[in-house]
């Protein structure tokens, strides 16, 4: 045992102080890219764009972790047990590809409506990690502007949908980067 071990309350302290933007903008251009194919392709095309892109978004938040400063793959950084457990929120939204896959088969504009809806549970957690809002928010408007916008737009679903969840990453964005952080 090292004299660098800190509780769980410091450690959550330091998570908290964290930008926690790399993977929102990861989750964001992901979904700006299936959008802009539902746009221009056909739906057998999007299908694809959308298991990849949104399949990307670990591997592309671990990029502009970079630019953003927040470096997740920085092994000088002491490890933390709320990075941990983030990143199995991670792990989880990855896993429910196994509860959209069987709908896709049976109805491939399922799609939009499974992923949409479930990869944003991960923002649940967050709200206790942060002791902020956003992630709750996120997760319920997306969740609730999926479904409606699946039932409305049925011959759209691959375009209107995206562009909600686009839209709740904008704000979910923007309310972090403004949030007060503890230095």
């Amino acid at each position: 045992m090292t004299g660098n071990h800190r509780t769980l309350e410091e450690q959550k302290e330091e998570f908290k102080s964290k930008k926690l933007l790399a993977s929102p903008i990861a989750g964001l251009i992901a979904w700006l890219i299936v959008a802009i194919s539902g746009i221009f392709f056909p739906d057998n095309i999007t299908v694809w764009v959308l298991f990849i892109a949104t399949g990307s978004i670990v591997y592309l938040s671990m990029a502009v972790s970079k630019l953003t400063g927040e470096d997740y793959l920085d092994k000088r950084k002491p490890k933390n047990t709320f990075d941990n457990l983030f990143f199995l929120t991670v792990a989880q939204a990855i896993l429910v590809y196994s509860i959209a896959i069987p709908f896709f088969i049976v109805d491939y504009t399922s799609l939009p409506l499974t992923v949409g809806i479930l990869t944003g549970l991960m923002w649940v957690p967050l709200t206790w990690i942060i002791d902020h809002w956003v992630g709750l928010f996120h997760s319920i408007v997306r969740t609730i502007l999926v479904l409606i916008l699946w039932y409305l737009f049925p011959s759209d679903r691959f375009v209107v949908i995206p562009i909600a969840i686009i839209i709740v990453y904008i704000v979910s964005i923007i309310v972090l980067k403004n949030r007060k952080i503890k230095t």
